[in-house]
């Protein structure tokens, strides 16, 4: 299994770039970056269906869809773990994760994707989503895999 991550705006040198390519280092599965940007002067709604097709065009045939979107479900680890665990298991090539830009995903990315998948109800600068998202996948590849990275949440077992 492929990961891919497609994100609107191309990622400066500094901190954010640094810890997104710490944690992408130790994936075990293959992880892609796709970077786009279009500077030509739109209006939102423009620049939304601009990017997503940008965004869209990034995405290969067969790849599961997981759209990064406020309105999303949120997941704990192990859910998500459990997801990328059953695409794997279903021998989906490709997931596919989408960071949109600063006015958020047009109607057709959100129409095509599989996971509308939120980060919490909190903004996030986009390029530390991008950390963030490199983060949750080794933790998610550990807790398939069994290592001790994620230790879970503590468990009461009085109740």
């Amino acid at each position: 299994m492929k990961v891919l991550l497609s994100a609107v705006g191309l990622a400066k040198a500094g901190p954010e770039r640094d810890l997104f390519e710490q944690y992408r280092a130790r994936l075990n599965w293959p992880f892609d970056l796709r970077e786009v940007d279009d500077k030509k002067p739109m209006t939102g709604p423009e620049r939304m269906r601009r990017e997503g097709r940008l965004l869209l065009d990034t995405v290969p045939p067969g790849a599961v869809v997981v759209v990064l979107d406020e309105r999303g479900k949120t997941l704990d680890s192990e859910a998500l773990a459990a997801r990328l665990g059953q695409w794997r298991d279903q021998s989906v090539p490709t997931i596919a994760f989408l960071i949109g830009g600063a006015d958020g995903h047009g109607a057709d990315v959100v129409a095509r994707a599989d996971l509308l998948l939120s980060l919490g109800a909190m903004t996030w600068p986009h390029m530390l989503v991008r950390a963030l998202i490199a983060e949750q996948l080794y933790r998610c590849d550990c807790i398939l895999s069994g290592h001790p990275y994620h230790r879970g949440r503590a468990r009461n077992f009085d109740d």
